[in-house]
């Protein structure tokens, strides 16, 4: 099994009824396991409220571009004809 990003699980059987998953879950996001296999992560919005969002700085966003074009290169291309 591999490593999970909570102490918290469900299963897809529990999601079924997602109160009792959200009421189990507090402010922590849940881990949903299929079979023991990690699925996905629940993450209630209790939780998400905590988290501070700030807006990125222009320059540093355009310099991440700038490093990254190589790779990206390929996506843009396929992107100017849709």
């Amino acid at each position: 099994m591999e490593n999970l990003l909570t102490n918290k699980t469900a299963s897809l059987t529990e999601l079924r009824d997602p109160k009792k998953v959200i009421e189990k879950a507090g402010d922590k996001p849940v881990a949903i396991l299929n079979r023991n296999q990690l699925e996905g992560y629940f993450v209630p919005a209790s939780a998400v409220a905590k988290i501070v969002f700030t807006p990125a700085d222009p320059k540093e966003v355009s310099g991440l571009l700038r490093k990254r074009r190589s790779s990206l290169k390929p996506t843009l291309d396929y992107l100017k004809d849709k």
